[in-house]
């Protein structure tokens, strides 16, 4: 394998960091398995490796994060402005080898027409070529017109090389190749045969979290063995170099606030276990920027809750852990009494459902922490899926009247018994069906909790709305000490 080169010429700009887009024709094709594969055979030749997700997602990236030893970055162009994604893009591929970027859906998918927010505009965007995956599963020269078609449908795109998963054999490799390179001229990079192990079991509408699964390691090493039998990585690798430069983008924020000594920085308390593991690193990052004290903590192991200024509660699946969660009793007890006490706290999907009275289950109804007014049942299917657009409407600790946000949700559980007033629902759906009535953002005291995800280079005001009401806590509960 040859070393990648960046040129360092002061009399010229930097070459791109060398990257791919890998896209396919619809979810569910093996994007995730590819974008895993090639990240970890290229990891295994010594190479550095950016890994990045389009789209709301945190379950792949957990998986991308895990092959790359590094995190995964999110760039998603409803929820981030292009600027900010090209100094993102930027900031996370500085000493780096390669970028390798998931795209979610189908190539040219979106929320509308226009085409703006799909994975074929994200590539635009960061000057890449995109590796199609397809899924070949009962089909031959059919596929070499649907590439085509592909191909042709905005010349701006570069694909520039196709994948092929779930070929049943040596024959159907040959012609499905044959038919692809003859009548479009793009490169086949590989084949994958049916594989007789799912290595990646699924759940919900992702993989399975890899907090969740024991034997996560052995599944990467696994794609990495079916990636560096079946992909050709030498010619993945000279595609990745035919990344164009790009300009522009936003450097990140810096930090809003005077510096402040380690002491006395706010303690914001992070959940995050089996039960809590969606945030985007975006969002840690920027609480930290912001001058907070990151302090995790696990409803599922720890016994109390750590002294904290402040709670951040992500997304996650309690119900899995609703058992455990209930047996908790100190721990649930202590977040009730300090809520009722004033503590800020905010919280997203999972951790709204955490902060309910109770989750009602097929297998029984479980008691949660109690802070909201509201129980929780859950469905087979999604009761919400898709990007919320969220209007505050009413006062709360985090956001000021008439702020405009832009998430997403994803949620099988709703509410079964709501037992509060519309005083305590903060947000109007613009998009998205939220928790009640076309309403979200349960506000009760200092908690605002909610089902809409947001991200913190998409809503730069929320960590230091956050950090802000934690220096207001610490310095309360320090003036009640000197008092006392």
């Amino acid at each position: 394998m040859h070393t990648i080169l960046k040129q360092v010429s002061a009399n010229q700009p930097p070459q791109p960091t060398p990257g791919i887009v890998v896209a396919a024709l619809r979810g569910g094709s093996g994007k995730t398995t590819f974008s895993v594969g090639i990240i970890a055979a290229l990891r295994s030749l010594g190479r550095s490796i950016a890994p990045f997700k389009k789209g709301p997602d945190y379950i792949d990236a957990g998986w991308l994060a895990l092959a790359a030893g590094r995190p995964c970055y999110n760039l998603d162009t409803f929820l981030i402005d292009r600027n900010t994604i090209l100094g993102s893009y930027h900031a996370h591929t500085q000493n780096i080898d390669f970028s390798v970027i998931e795209g979610n859906r189908g190539l040219y998918d979106c929320i509308n027409t226009d085409g703006a927010t799909s994975t074929a505009e994200l590539a635009k965007l960061l000057g890449l070529p995109v590796i199609l995956c397809i899924d070949a599963t009962k089909t031959t020269r059919t596929m070499a017109a649907v590439v085509g078609g592909i191909n042709a449908f905005d010349p701006g795109v570069h694909i520039g090389g196709v994948v092929l998963n779930r070929v049943a054999g040596k024959r159907h490799q040959s012609i499905l190749t044959r038919s692809i390179e003859e009548y479009t001229g793009i490169p086949v990079l590989g084949a994958v045969p049916k594989l007789k192990e799912q290595r990646f079991p699924e759940r919900h509408m992702g993989l399975v979290p890899t907090p969740e699964h024991r034997w996560a390691q052995p599944a990467i090493d696994a794609i990495r063995l079916v990636a560096q039998k079946h992909l050709d990585l030498e010619r993945i690798q000279r595609l990745a170099e035919t990344a164009t430069p790009i300009e522009g983008g936003n450097k990140s924020p810096a930090p809003t606030h005077e510096p402040i000594s380690v002491g006395a920085k706010p303690k914001i308390g992070i959940l995050r276990d089996a039960a809590f593991q969606f945030y985007y690193p975006e969002n840690l990052e920027a609480l930290e920027a912001a001058g907070a004290e990151l302090v995790f903590t696990s409803p599922l192991t720890d016994k109390h809750l750590p002294p904290v200024d402040a709670l951040y509660i992500g997304g996650g699946f309690p119900e899995t852990n609703a058992r455990e969660l209930e047996a908790n009793t100190d721990y649930r007890n202590e977040v009730r009494w300090l809520a009722q006490k004033g503590l800020p706290i905010y919280a997203e999907c999972g951790g709204l459902m955490y902060l309910g009275e109770a989750l009602h289950l097929e297998t029984g109804e479980f008691q949660m922490t109690g802070v909201l007014p509201v129980v929780f049942g859950f469905s087979r299917r999604p009761q919400g899926h898709g990007y919320t657009i969220v209007q505050v409407e009413k006062a709360n600790p985090f956001y000021p009247v008439g702020t405009k946000l832009l998430g997403h949700e994803f949620h099988y559980s709703s509410v079964k018994m709501w037992k509060g007033s519309g005083d305590n629902l903060a947000f109007h759906m613009q998009r998205g069906n939220g928790v009640l009535d076309g309403r979200d953002g349960v506000c009760v005291k200092n908690v605002l909790a909610t089902y809409t995800h947001i991200h913190a280079l998409g809503t730069p005001k929320w960590a230091a709305a956050l950090v802000r009401v934690a220096k207001k806590q610490k310095n309360q509960t320090h003036r009640r000490h000197t008092f006392l």
